[in-house]
């Protein structure tokens, strides 16, 4: 017995020897991770406020009915501060006088319009290039990749001279000054990056999905559509979002080729406020303007939020 006694107290302290040793390595482990954790938390912290300092400047500004021409302070909440500049914006004409929402119609048109045929074309184009093999894909593929080269105004002339040509039935007037005009341009500038984008997403998928999809008698249609299209919802997200927002922020396009007051977007009429002089800028109202140009982008982020991850989860090969 006594024998045994000796055993299990050798053993019992050989095990509280072995966890004090391995509380002792680990405390230094445990502090260089806290260290860690706080300094990349400072880091993230400091990119955080440099993002958002313009953001919060402008607010600052859409708040002050000052129209302070050169701030020198940031002060959250201006002295005086209203709503009067957000006022002003939503119900007066803008100094080419035309009202926001006719503006507001304009982007939206072109901007849904845009995203969806961008989703459309470029979804059967991207699934298209990854799993068929035909002449030209290869050649197909260099020219989109060519494409995202070039600067978009490189392509300014040659859209202009080509919508310029189309003429609408019936009236004297080209396809370039009109919304649809400005439709087409954008839906060429998009879709290079959204068939790479969506490519790239359809080839990390089995091709095994489809086939046992077609074993059981589905068809090619059918496997995409009840297959590939449910597990590409991230990437789809993306690509509306990008397509939407292709058309709502875009300028250069827009205000090379509308001509009609009645037709111009918002980013046109945010660039028509500006005057020959600084002083001349009505800084509230520009910056609450800016606020309102922004907010549609924000709603149709967090409505297709959830389908980044949602659409990771839909179907899945088990074993």
């Amino acid at each position: 017995m006594a024998l045994e006694r000796n055993v299990v107290g050798q053993t019992v302290a050989a095990e509280r020897g072995a966890l004090a040793e391995r509380t002792e390595y680990q405390r230094p482990r445990q502090v260089g991770s806290l260290v860690e954790n706080v300094l990349a938390h400072l880091a993230l912290l400091l990119i955080l406020f440099v993002v958002l300092f313009p953001v919060l400047w402008i607010i600052s500004m859409a708040l002050d009915p000052r129209n302070i021409e050169r701030p020198t302070s940031l002060t959250l909440i201006p002295p005086g501060a209203s709503l009067a500049a957000f006022n002003r914006i939503l119900t007066e004409p803008l100094p080419n006088n035309v009202s926001f929402w006719t503006m507001f119609r304009n982007s939206l048109i072109v901007s849904l319009g845009t995203s969806a045929a961008v989703l459309v074309v470029a979804v059967t184009a991207a699934y298209s290039f990854a799993r068929f093999r035909f002449p030209g894909r290869k050649w197909g593929l260099f020219a989109f990749i060519a494409v995202q080269m070039l600067p978009g105004v490189a392509t300014l002339t040659s859209l202009f001279v080509l919508l310029n040509s189309i003429k609408i039935p019936g009236t004297n007037e080209s396809v370039r000054t009109t919304l649809l005009g400005l439709g087409i341009a954008y839906v060429s500038g998009a879709l290079p990056f959204a068939i790479w984008n969506l490519k790239g997403y359809i080839d990390t998928i089995p091709t095994d999905l489809e086939q046992a999809a077609m074993v059981d008698g589905a068809g090619p249609n059918r496997a995409f559509i009840d297959v590939i299209l449910p597990l590409i919802l991230p990437a789809l997200a993306v690509t509306l979002l990008l397509g939407f927002m292709a058309g709502w922020t875009e300028f250069v396009l827009a205000w090379t080729f509308i001509t009609d007051p009645s037709r111009i977007t918002l980013t046109m009429g945010l660039y028509s406020m500006q005057g020959e002089y600084a002083s001349q800028v009505p800084w509230s109202e520009f910056a609450a303007m800016s606020i309102l140009i922004t907010l549609p982008v924000v709603v149709v982020f967090f409505l297709l939020q959830r389908w980044f991850v949602a659409g990771l989860s839909v179907g899945s090969v088990k074993g």
